[in-house]
Formats: structure tokens, sequence, C-alpha cells
């Protein structure tokens, strides 16, 4: 029945990955996404200068997790991320508010521009020109970036690149972050075979068990929990993003596994009950206590006899490592669904 026994030869049928073409499809031009945002927003970046710093700033809206994780260990001056709606009660005339706002609808990100204007904060504004948001925006100290896809990654992109260029944010090289994803496009296109496609291969690795997701960095933190998000969508079964701390009891309470098990006559297996497999995203952070983290996780996953699989980050900078990572996972959450047999579900 679809959804229950996975088929791993059709990640190779066109036939079978016909249904998954439109987000395959939308996966492979993220590369082409963040070239779009970067040239639409240019003119509004060449016209930002960095005129003193503001005393604090907050961003809100879409990703805004992923700009606290590049910015907050650069960012000379205190910074929020701010997922909720309206502001915190403190901000004010003296602080920067950045909204990512690159889907319609979303209230939360109009409530934050609403109140960002309202207080007099200085503005960085990412939406569509003709978006109810960006009327709400406009103001004397406002700078609307004008966004022209609803990719959350592609408009963070060119937010930190208006960040840089106020001086808030390290140096990002959007062609960089380009080049990496087309990079993963090619290796984890549906037109490769298994032999050679890391996100198939990680696709069979999931097949029949519960991922647990671990990222050692910030940003590997941060494209962990999204790629959960994407293997529980596509399959419709647990997924787990976590620090090591988290994880360590699922791996150690992992029953033995029995390779002469019948999962057709033990009603436990039948019933759903996924051994774990743990999925380590490595974007070449070698900190110590990423080691440490990374050498316990593994230590514990072989002694429960837990599956580990590594999947490595392209090269590039922090941001491009991000975008790999993330899109590796994604392409592999749509081939997992593909092999139950369930529908394709965008993210």
């Amino acid at each position: 029945m679809a959804g229950d026994v996975f088929d791993d030869a059709a990640l190779d049928d066109e036939q079978a990955l016909l249904p998954a073409d439109p987000l395959l499809r939308r996966l492979a031009e993220s590369g082409a996404r963040v070239r779009r945002e970067v040239d639409s927003t240019r003119p509004a970046l060449s016209r930002l200068q960095a005129e003193g710093r503001p005393r604090a700033m907050v961003v809100a809206g879409a990703d805004s997790r992923l700009l606290r994780a590049v910015l907050e260990p650069w960012c000379p001056v205190p910074f929020v991320a701010w997922p909720g709606p309206g502001l915190p009660g403190w901000t004010g005339a003296l602080d920067m508010v950045v909204v990512l706002a690159p889907r319609s609808g979303d209230d939360s990100a109009s409530t934050a521009v609403a109140e960002a204007v309202r207080r007099g904060c200085a503005l960085v504004v990412a939406c569509p020109t003709h978006a109810p948001v960006a009327e709400l925006a406009a103001g004397r100290e406002t700078t609307v970036l004008p966004t022209v896809t609803d990719d959350s990654l592609a408009v963070a992109v060119a937010v930190l690149v208006a960040m840089e260029r106020l001086g808030l944010g390290p140096e990002v090289d959007p062609d960089a972050v380009a080049v990496a994803l087309d990079e993963v496009a090619v290796v984890c296109s549906p037109f490769r075979d298994l032999a050679g496609n890391p996100a198939k291969e990680l696709a069979i690795v999931l097949a029949e068990a519960t991922p647990l997701v671990w990222g050692g960095s910030v940003l590997a933190a941060r494209a962990a929990r999204r790629i959960a998000e994407a293997f529980r969508r596509a399959s419709g079964r647990t997924a787990l993003a976590a620090d090591a701390d988290h994880l360590m009891p699922v791996l150690v309470a992992a029953a033995p596994s029995d390779p002469f098990a019948d999962p057709f006559a033990d009603p436990f297996v039948a019933a759903g009950a996924l051994r774990p497999a743990l999925v380590l995203l490595d974007d070449e952070v070698d900190a110590p206590v990423v080691r440490e983290q990374r050498g316990r996780l593994v230590a514990t996953a072989q002694a429960h006899g837990v599956r580990v699989h590594t999947v490595t980050g392209a090269q590039g900078g922090p941001v491009a490592r991000y975008g790999s990572l993330l899109t590796t996972g994604a392409y592999a959450a749509a081939y997992l669904g593909v092999g139950l047999g369930r529908a394709a579900v965008d993210w």
C-alpha cells in the first residue's frame, strides 16, 4: 500500500518520478532564484549606505532565524530574531527593523512593519513591490527590497547582502550561494541514478528508519530543523532534529536490530516502529565542541547498531554550505516520498 512499503526502483523510474516533477524542478531552480532576487534588489541595494549604527536590530518574518544564525555572531549591535507578530516592546526610533515577507498573507510580517513605521524605526523590508506590506512600509526611514520569488532562502541572501552594505553583517557572496545550489541540482538530479546521487542514497537510508538529524554549527542545526520538517511532510512519519544531548537518549533506547526478524510477522514492526537512523550534516565547521558532540553521537549510534549517514555541504562560505545542505535534504525528502508512493508536497 502506498506510504507503507518503500520501492527503491521508483527512484530511477521516469513514470514514478513524474508526480514529483514540479517539486524537483523547483529545487533545481534554487540557484536561479538567488540570482533573480539579487538582480531584482540591486538598484535598492546600491542606494544603501552605512550611516552610523542603530542601537539594536530586530529581524522579523520568514526565515528570521536563518538571518540570526548568520548575523548574530558578527553583528556589532544587539540582535533579536522576532518570529511573532508585532515587535518587542523596547523597539524604538534608534533601532533598525528588518522584515522578510516574500509571500503575501504574512500577518506577523505586516504587524511588524506597521509597528516599525509607527515607532519611527529605520526599516528594511524585502517583499513584492505591489504587496500590501509594501504600502504599510511607506515612510522616510524605509528601504524596500523588491522581491520576485517566494523563495525564503533567495530573499534571505538578498537581505544579507543589504546588511553587509550597512556594516551590520559579514561578507556574503550570492554568486557562490547560487553556484552551490546549482551543483546540488546536478548531483541530486532525478536523471542521475542511485549509484552517484547523494539524495537518492539518503532516501534509501531512511526508507525504513526514523530520521534523527543533527547539525553541529548554528547554521547546520538550522538546516537540520528544516530538513526534518521536509522528511515529515514527505513521508508522514516522525523525524527529529535536535542537539546532541536530546538525540542521545533516542539512540540509547534503540532496540537491538534482529537481522532474522520478519517484519510481516512481527506486529510491532508492522505497526510502524521504525529504528532510528542518524543523519549528520557536515558544513565543515570543525570547532572542538562540534567534534566532541559528533564523536559522542557516532560512538553511541554504532554501539546500538544505529546506521549513521553523513551529508556534506558544498565548498564556499557559510551560507553556500547551508544552502547546499538544505537543498540536498529537500531532494532526499522528495525521493523519500516517491519511494513511499506519496504525493509530492512542496515546503
